[in-house]
């Protein structure tokens, strides 16, 4: 199984009044990973369309333990389903080595000149086809 994995440093800005990582900036921690694919190894690979514009359709989340400031943590993502028009990333995020966190967030390429879904392009389904796992 091809995993995408990135470490992202944990901010104190990112902390709730009890000194864990507020529930909602687990969002901003899988952002940051998904950038990283989507951005940087896309455009490591000549493609720079899914930087132009993909929209998030949805995010589903389960918190399986406290993250405290400290270390940074690695999130590892992977293409659990890609669609003409919409592409499913899986992530786990690791606290100390520990599983922290699963999530699921549904993309969607989108023509901001047109305000519109757009389909994925046969070298962004390639790219992406790169690391699809079940």
């Amino acid at each position: 199984m091809a995993r995408y994995s990135y470490d992202c440093p944990v901010r104190w800005s990112d902390l709730d009044a009890f000194g864990h990582v507020n529930n909602a900036r687990f969002l901003t921690l899988y952002e940051e990973a998904r950038a990283a694919l989507m951005f940087l190894a896309a455009r490591a690979e000549g493609i720079t369309t899914l930087e132009a514009g993909t929209v998030v359709a949805r995010h589903e989340v389960d918190y399986l333990r406290p993250v405290d400031f400290g270390e940074p943590v690695r999130i590892e993502l992977w293409l659990s389903d890609i669609r003409n028009a919409s592409f499913r990333v899986s992530y786990e995020l690791f606290d100390a080595g520990r599983l922290a966190s699963r999530a699921t967030s549904v993309l969607v390429p989108y023509d901001l000149a047109a305000g519109r879904p757009r389909r994925l392009s046969g070298t962004e389904r390639e790219f992406l086809s790169c690391w699809q796992s079940d």
